[in-house]
């Protein structure tokens, strides 16, 4: 009976595909279409090439499935199985399963690079005279400027980065290049930015920044602890055990290569295995803005 199997599975081959092949499924990936330095249409982001690694090493073809607007993408592509993976997820997001973290890295403050000029963290002296602070809603910056008393007198600046649009019920996205070349040009005396959005802008300011990664876990203003480091991951859903696993094997093995395109990119990274928290701090991937 074994024979007769493997014998009607030979003769059923060539129907199958074409040249006698069955084709492997694409692997489709949610993905931002306008949302770089992560990923675009044109595939620049380092995301895209991460995909890309991901889906040769299993032997799939690349499916993109993009989206416009990152607070419904797990919701309306993922969950109903219209894509299979999306990268660069917060590590523990509860919304899906998460591979094993490949890197590692924090917020940042970008400023122009000064003699003598170190802004180590929100204490430093240099964030309480500095005239603009560029920065996205919604993430720790926003958080510890308020508990030094510089957010308020930074709202007109920050509603100036997106031509004052209303954010009521709609996604305003605040470009990281935008608020990098801020600095750059002076209109912005700091930037505060996770590393990864903000590292290629830095990259290609031409050693005219300085980018330092912020300490974890800065102090609110109740005496709370604000954490600025996190681990990132890529997601499947929750029922995609066996493709985890993959992904999980894929890192593994081209771990040095994963990281070789992360250094390219300039972004700093660290320890894999520092103590602190993994899962999202707003629920949603590092599209902030």
């Amino acid at each position: 009976m074994r024979f007769a199997r493997v014998t009607l599975l030979v003769l059923s081959l060539p129907f199958l595909g074409s040249g006698g092949a069955v084709a492997a499924e694409p692997l489709r990936v949610c993905a931002a279409e306008n949302e770089l330095p992560y990923s675009d249409k044109d595939g620049k982001g380092f995301e895209n090439k991460l995909a890309e690694l991901i889906a040769g090493e299993l032997g799939r073809p690349l499916e993109n499935v993009w989206w416009q607007d990152p607070r419904y993408f797990v919701r309306d592509q993922l969950d109903k199985g219209l894509c299979d993976v999306v990268m660069g997820i917060d590590t523990g997001d509860a919304r899906m399963l998460t591979s094993e973290p490949y890197y590692r890295s924090g917020y940042v403050f970008v400023y122009r690079r000064e003699k003598g000029l170190k802004v180590e963290d929100f204490d430093s002296e240099f964030l309480h005279r500095a005239k603009q602070i560029a920065f996205m809603p919604d993430t720790p910056a926003e958080t510890m400027l308020k508990a030094i008393g510089r957010y308020n007198d930074q709202f007109n600046y920050l509603q100036s980065l997106v031509g004052f649009k209303a954010r009521r019920n709609q996604y305003v996205r605040y470009d990281p290049e935008k608020l990098v070349n801020e600095v750059v040009s002076g209109s912005a005396d700091l930037a505060v930015l996770w590393a990864p959005q903000a590292a290629r802008y830095v990259k290609e300011a031409g050693g005219k920044l300085e980018m330092r990664v912020i300490p974890d876990r800065q102090i609110r203003a109740d005496g709370g602890k604000v954490p600025f480091h996190y681990s990132t991951s890529v997601g499947v859903r929750k029922d995609e055990q066996a493709l985890k696993a993959d992904v999980d094997r894929v890192l593994k093995k081209r771990a040095k290569e994963i990281q070789a395109l992360l250094k390219v990119e300039g972004i700093p990274l660290l320890p894999l295995d520092e103590s602190g928290p993994t899962a999202a701090h707003t629920g949603t991937k590092k599209y902030k803005g």
